[in-house]
């Protein structure tokens, strides 16, 4: 149990790209939002050039996990300084090269993603609530990324099917050499148009609190392919171990407390006792 702690998809996304890249981070706080979290993601190296403060509280939410680590059950959501974002990209972002919009309304992640120059190759997350109520404007977002992030649940959903494939192959078509789905404590799965590659998640003894794992997971992601420089079959498959490397670090503590204590090799060990375990 823990209260008010640092979190939002922006904050585990780029902490976690931190240990690959130079992130920089797009999102609005509030007036209220402690110095002290400032300080740390300043001295993790995130820009925050593109990170503004507001007028009013800051978003906050409180939820708890039952059986189901991979949904939480929220309590209290209080939008407050995230009905001010801004969709406006400082110009210091607009040349980019690796993106990642964070699980927000696909109508603003359009908006954000169109000030660009040429980015090299985009990241997108959502969620059943965004495929529910704008499935149309979702779609439009698959078309324009390289990737959408979505679990196994919202791929069926957004395509109407009952098949995981089917998901994948809708995927795929929507302009798509590659397809990842989130499949939460186990792993990630990618596709492309003739190979299939799992990543598994490593196994976790004392899980504290799931909150930000598909955050940290897309950030390390987007992060490591940052650091490769190149959009290949081999750079994705390393870039997806790595990303459920950092986000089974997280899952160990509330919050960031688990990252934030954390160096580059910690990360690597893990990757490498992936390799282990993926290996025959």
């Amino acid at each position: 149990h823990v209260k008010r702690a640092l979190g939002g998809s922006g904050i585990y996304a780029s902490f976690a790209a931190s240990f690959f890249s130079k992130p920089g981070l797009m999102s609005v706080y509030g007036e209220d939002f402690p110095e002290d979290y400032l300080n740390l993601l300043k001295d993790k190296g995130i820009d925050l050039t593109g990170f503004r403060q507001v007028e009013g509280k800051n978003f906050y939410w409180s939820g708890e996990y039952g059986e189901d680590v991979n949904e939480a059950k929220s309590l209290d959501t209080q939008l407050n300084s995230l009905l001010k974002f801004n969709t406006t990209v400082p110009e210091e972002y607009k040349d980019a090269e690796f993106i990642l919009l964070g699980n927000f309304d696909p109508e603003q992640q359009l908006e954000v993603l169109s000030q660009f120059n040429k980015p090299k190759f985009v990241v997108a997350d959502t969620m059943n609530y965004w495929i529910e109520s704008k499935r149309e404007k979702v779609l439009e977002v698959v078309d324009k990324v390289d990737i959408t992030l979505m679990n196994g649940t919202e791929a069926k959903m957004l395509f109407n099917t009952h098949s995981l494939v089917e998901a994948f192959d809708h995927l795929l078509s929507h302009n798509s050499e590659f397809a990842i789905i989130k499949k939460g404590e186990h792993g990630a799965m990618m596709f492309s148009k003739d190979k299939k590659f799992v990543a598994p998640a490593y196994p976790i003894a004392h899980l504290k609190d799931p909150t930000g794992a598909g955050d940290c997971f897309a950030g390390a992601l987007t992060g490591y392919l940052s650091q490769a420089g190149e959009i290949t079959e081999h750079a994705l498959r390393k870039a997806m171990i790595y990303g459920s490397a950092v986000a089974s670090l997280n899952v160990e503590g509330f919050s960031l407390n688990r990252l934030k204590e954390i160096e580059r090799s910690e990360i690597d060990k893990r990757f490498e006792e992936l390799r282990e375990i993926t290996l025959f």
